[in-house]
């Protein structure tokens, strides 16, 4: 089968809102998205022809799919991520039909934080990103608000305050949601320390699109030690020992760059972070210095407004019952389907809420003993810590100054302390 190549892009092309450049480099269209698609035809001729396919035939269909589905925009057509698309159709479906009847509520609001935490820890064992995580949180923030204006507010049962409050609180968590996006962090090396700078001028796989603007990645290769260290004469004193140890173990030999103190390397964001706390898959991005206090805002902000909008429907479909036994008894509420589906609609928001609550309170305590979870979980691997209340609390005794201290230190870290580091266009 003869294959047709496409017309190369030029450098200097500006593209249209519906053009794109490939994954083979040519340029296309997205209104040609079922054309030449010789993968496609090749797996097809071959079922046809009960011949066997290829060992990579699909995962070329699928690589050629997941290229050519796109949308429109101002620079050219941009790729549309596959794990998208899931949270968009299947949880109005799935509300939908546990606001049938209670037992089928009972039976989809139990298999669903299942299917959700199966799919977490498939990803998470092969180290990928996926944007699941972040649509199925946004598209349920959006999906109960407008579920929120169009089944609770023609009730005549919510004011203009409380819708404003209501309102107020979605903006607030986007807002820290948005201040969170701007990144954790990352450890970037300093001049002195710089060795030799590879610059590549096509994208990387699997690096956090975050850590390299533009098509330009620059790989830089610093130093083990500093100069004025390498140039010293080795002292033989019980400390020179213990530097040398501190030193190896924060050389990072995938970014090649020694790491400043509590800083870690995300192999899922293929970048050290300063000050790494945890990878969150629900915001797709590393936890770190730089926005470890959004991030808290953010759940913050998220769970006010969770609580708030639950109290206001249960009170909207169970008036005459308390906020607590509506949400476990609330008589005829499957006779309409409106109040059907804003009852299941408050059970799953207080299951999302209830997930969010406990990773509150474990960030709260961690702060306060001033220790991030990657410490506590080497502190647990490595048995160097103690672990207290069931494991809610792990006091590794190293960082702590105390509760008021620990708290100033975390409510006036941020950017500033990050080192001073190198310019794109200095590493060139």
């Amino acid at each position: 089968m003869k294959k047709r190549s496409n017309k190369a892009a030029e450098p200097d092309d500006t593209l249209c809102c519906c053009e794109y450049v490939d994954r083979l480099g040519g340029r296309s269209h997205v209104a040609a998205c079922c054309c030449d698609c010789e993968d496609l035809d090749e797996a097809c001729d071959r079922w046809m022809k009960r011949e066997p396919q290829n060992p990579d035939s699909l995962s070329r269909v699928a690589a050629t799919v997941t290229d050519r589905l796109r949308v429109p925009w101002i620079s050219g057509a941009k790729k549309v991520d596959l794990s998208l698309i899931p949270p968009l159709i299947l949880l109005p479906i799935l509300l939908h039909i546990a606001a049938l009847h209670y037992l089928l509520g009972i039976v989809v609001l139990t298999a669903l934080p299942g299917m959700v935490l199966w799919y977490y820890y498939f990803t998470h064992r092969k180290k990928g990103r996926t944007l699941f995580f972040l649509s199925l949180a946004l598209f349920s923030l959006f999906y109960m608000y407008y579920l929120f204006l169009t089944e609770v507010v023609p009730r005549g049962d919510v004011t203009n305050v409380q819708l404003g409050i209501i309102t107020l609180g979605v903006a607030l968590t986007l807002l820290a949601l948005m201040h969170t996006k701007k990144g954790p962090g990352y450890v970037k090396p300093s001049p002195a320390d710089t060795h030799s700078t590879v610059t590549y001028h096509s994208p990387l796989q699997e690096v956090d699109s975050a850590y390299h603007n533009g098509l330009r990645h620059q790989v830089v290769i610093a130093n083990r030690t500093s100069p004025a260290e390498q140039g010293a004469e080795p002292r033989a004193v019980a400390g020179s020992v213990l530097e040398k140890d501190s030193g190896k173990r924060n050389w990072c030999p995938f970014c090649k760059l020694v790491r400043p103190p509590r800083a870690g390397h995300c192999r899922i964001c293929s970048a050290c972070v300063l000050r790494l706390d945890h990878h969150c898959v629900w915001i797709n991005s590393c936890v770190g210095q730089a926005n470890h206090r959004s991030f808290l805002l953010t759940l913050f902000f998220f769970l006010l407004t969770s609580l708030y909008g639950i109290s206001l429907v249960l009170q909207s479909v169970c008036p005459t019952q308390s906020l607590l036994t509506a949400l476990l008894y609330c008589p005829d509420v499957y006779s309409q389907s409106s109040s059907a589906l804003c009852f299941t609609c408050a059970w799953y928001s207080s299951i999302v809420t209830g997930g969010l609550l406990h990773l509150l309170v474990l960030q709260l305590i961690n702060v306060s003993y001033n220790v991030t979870e990657r410490e506590a979980r080497i502190a647990l691997r490595d048995k160097t810590g103690r672990s207290l209340v069931w494991g809610l609390i792990i006091d590794t005794g190293v960082y702590s100054r105390g509760f008021r201290s620990n708290w100033n230190e975390f409510l006036t870290m941020g950017e500033t302390l990050e080192p001073k580091a190198l310019k794109p266009t200095d590493l060139v």
